[in-house]
């Protein structure tokens, strides 16, 4: 089982950055592929996802270019790096855990974070 805590939201004008962090409790974190999602009105959309060893990733179109997604696997630690801000990324962001070694969809994700807050001002 894996246990993820999501930190590093807040307010930030647009143009800014924000760095999310979202460290995992559990021996086999290295194995899960990890996932960052975003909180729409009615679904839960991917940011972005990173394979268990790294080796590859995945953006939605909206962040491509402007968020990097890496992880630490001596930290158990996975990361979203958020550049270029815009009012539109404004959400509750979610980090996620998957058994599988590459996973894009919500419903491919076992464990969840409770969010972090992330409020881009115009």
């Amino acid at each position: 089982q894996v246990h993820v805590v999501e930190s590093g939201g807040g307010l930030v004008q647009a143009g800014g950055s924000l760095r999310l962090s979202c460290a995992a409790s559990g021996r086999t974190f290295s194995s899960y592929a990890m996932g960052w999602f975003r909180q729409a009105p009615k679904k839960r959309d991917i940011v972005a996802a990173i394979r268990w060893d790294g080796g590859s990733t995945y953006y939605a179109d909206s962040v491509k270019g402007r968020f990097t997604i890496s992880r630490d696997n001596a930290k158990n630690t996975v990361y979203l790096q958020m550049n270029s801000l815009k009012p539109e990324d404004t959400a509750v962001y979610y980090c996620a855990a998957s058994s599988l070694f590459v996973a894009t969809m919500p419903d491919e994700y076992d464990y969840w974070g409770q969010g972090t807050q992330v409020t881009v001002s115009s």
